[in-house]
């Protein structure tokens, strides 16, 4: 066994005086052991903290961006209505407010050349006629007032008659006695004919058009006052929305409506918020471009089908973000064209360095857009429905392509819009409204 190697000053020492410094010895590399444990502990937990603390700090920093992103929406980046655009967000007054993803239109107001024109032509039978001769000679001053008329020029002047006076119609229901029997039997007065004094259908039909251009209950009662000369109470003007509703929901008339949305190839559907039956309830609207279903209901998905339209539509829904549209599985879905729009515009506002696809994407769906214009103003009807084999002209490429033949994945990369506004603003209405899509040319498949 070798020997070990000490100072002098240990070989000096006793042997038993050795034992006790490296046992000593051994206890202080003991003690420092227990710390350096108790610190690698305090290490780990140090880290585990830091781990927690950083994983805290990149969750806040998501919410963070997920509040900046919704407080930055408003009507033009979002599907929220133009009313709940906060009012310090608005411009001031004198400048331009309109912050809508529509182009402005470049025609100047009024008649639009080449318009046929309605100019106001002259009446062959005036109510009255009034003569305006010379007094006197604009040349010498002589008197004129016993001269014949040589010639003479007619201008009429239009205007509104004061309101008339009320048709006030009696209807006596009389009574007679049988001399057979001795029964006395009255006479059936028409159906609308009810109170002793009542208003007539037509008061009640001018009242109920009066409301349902949303002019307020009082203003309607002096509009049908000065219009109509016939003076109403406010509570009677308010009671005539009820009647209205009344007779068409008796008439069958929504029904139909409903039957005839159920056929239509492609249906529009939305809702919004209203004040109806004391509180606020929401409208819900199932639409073509001639037909229009509207019923109220909440906000539930059982609500969005109360009108009779969507169960068991199998054709095209049309419609925005709305979850309580899920449930309608024997339909295709089809965002609107706006919607689209609203919520490209709202990833290129938050990001626009890292989202510039979304502005390459709004422009092609504007080109896409007036293509179709372009196609159907030509006649050739609705894009895609010509006949097989025909060549179509890719938007801004001056190349052509087969029908029915898909347009490579790349395509709108290759293409990118000239700098400037991130989405185009545009007036016309989307082609998704005026033309539904047809099944088949959809990329989204039945869920």
């Amino acid at each position: 066994m070798p020997e070990l190697s000490l100072p002098p000053e240990l070989l000096a020492l006793p042997s038993a005086e050795l034992a006790a410094r490296l046992a000593a010895a051994l206890e202080v590399s003991a003690r420092l052991r227990d710390v350096i444990e108790a610190q690698g502990k305090q290490l780990e937990a140090v880290k585990d903290q830091l781990a927690a603390a950083m994983a805290r700090n990149e969750r806040l920093a998501r919410r963070v961006e997920e509040l900046e992103r919704k407080a930055g929406k408003d009507s033009s980046n979002s599907g929220r209505p133009p009313s709940s655009d906060p009012v310090w967000d608005k411009k001031a007054a004198g400048k331009s407010a309109d912050r809508s993803i529509r182009e402005r239109g470049t025609r100047s107001p009024g008649k639009q050349p080449g318009a046929e024109g309605s100019t106001m032509k002259l009446a062959d039978d005036p109510d009255k006629t009034f003569c305006c001769p010379p007094g006197e000679c604009c040349g010498c001053g002589a008197d004129l007032e016993d001269e014949p008329v040589c010639a003479e020029r007619r201008h009429q002047v239009t205007d509104a008659a004061p309101a008339p006076a009320p048709t006030v119609t009696e209807y006596r229901a009389q009574a007679k006695q049988c001399p057979g029997c001795g029964t006395t039997s009255v006479g059936e007065l028409p159906e609308h004919v009810r109170a002793r004094a009542s208003f007539g259908p037509e008061t009640h039909a001018q009242a109920a058009n009066l409301l349902a251009c949303h002019v307020p209950v009082y203003r309607s009662t002096i509009l049908l006052a000065q219009l109509a000369g016939i003076t109403v109470s406010t509570g009677w003007m308010a009671s005539v929305r009820g009647k209205a509703a009344a007779l068409v929901a008796s008439s069958g008339f929504m029904e139909h409506v409903a039957a005839l949305l159920k056929t239509a190839p492609a249906v529009h559907v939305d809702g919004t918020p209203a004040r109806a039956a004391g509180g606020t309830r929401y409208v819900h609207l199932a639409c073509t471009r001639y037909l229009s279903h509207l019923h109220t209901g909440t906000r539930s998905a059982d609500d969005t089908g109360a009108g009779g339209v969507l169960p068991g539509y199998s054709g095209i829904i049309v419609r925005d973000g709305y979850a309580g549209y899920a449930h309608l599985t024997g339909a295709l879905h089809a965002w609107c064209g706006v919607h689209l729009l609203r919520d490209l515009k709202g990833l290129y506002d938050f990001e626009p360095a890292r989202q510039s696809w979304a502005r390459d994407m709004a422009g092609l769906l504007i080109e896409a857009r007036d293509a179709a214009a372009a196609a159907r103003a030509a006649g050739q009807g609705h894009p895609g429905s010509h006949r097989a084999g025909a060549t179509a002209e890719l938007p801004g490429t001056g190349r052509r392509r087969a029908d029915h033949q898909p347009l490579p994945a790349h395509r709108h990369r290759q293409r990118r819009p000239p700098p400037g506004p991130p989405l185009p603003r545009f007036r016309r209405p989307h082609p998704a409204i005026c033309h539904p899509p047809r099944p088949g040319h959809l990329h989204q498949q039945r869920s």
